[in-house]
């Protein structure tokens, strides 16, 4: 596949942004949640045809109730919309959670989902003890994609 950097002045405009994915034929968007919901609002309102097979979120918190719109024009499943989490101290990500419609109804606003594979996670407390499930703690990430220091 082909990699396509949007043009500066195109990335400030969800029309002509949405204009681009749909003419170039994009079939993975990563795009932080803020910035896709101007174009979600473009893309419900547009009947042409995207080629998009994920979107996959990042760099900020995702309110998934935001996402209804989408749901309600392109379903859950083509696109396949996904957030990832991640936080300073790791290379990039550090968790993956394919969204669905069930995920509008969830109490949490940003379900992270589960570590990725080459990954561990921890819940912990000020004493660096597992907290139980439910239970508010501090999330510690450990194995490969930590950054050094």
């Amino acid at each position: 596949g082909e990699l396509l950097i949007v043009p500066y002045d195109v990335s400030r405009s969800p029309q002509d942004f949405h204009a681009l994915l749909c003419d170039a034929g994009v079939t993975v968007l990563n795009q932080t949640p803020s910035a896709f919901k101007q174009l979600m609002h473009v893309a419900c309102a547009d009947q042409r045809a995207n080629a998009l097979r994920y979107v996959v979120f990042g760099g900020e918190a995702l309110d998934v109730k935001s996402l209804r719109p989408w749901f309600e024009r392109f379903g859950d499943q083509a696109p396949q919309l996904i957030n990832m989490y991640g936080i300073t101290e790791t290379t990039v990500h550090v968790t993956y959670r394919p969204l669905s419609l069930v995920d509008l109804e969830l109490e949490a606003s940003s379900p992270i989902g589960e570590p990725i594979t080459d990954l561990s996670w921890y819940l912990l407390d000020g004493d660096l003890n597992p907290v139980p499930k439910g239970c508010i703690g501090e999330l510690y990430v450990g194995r490969a994609g930590l950054a050094r220091g």
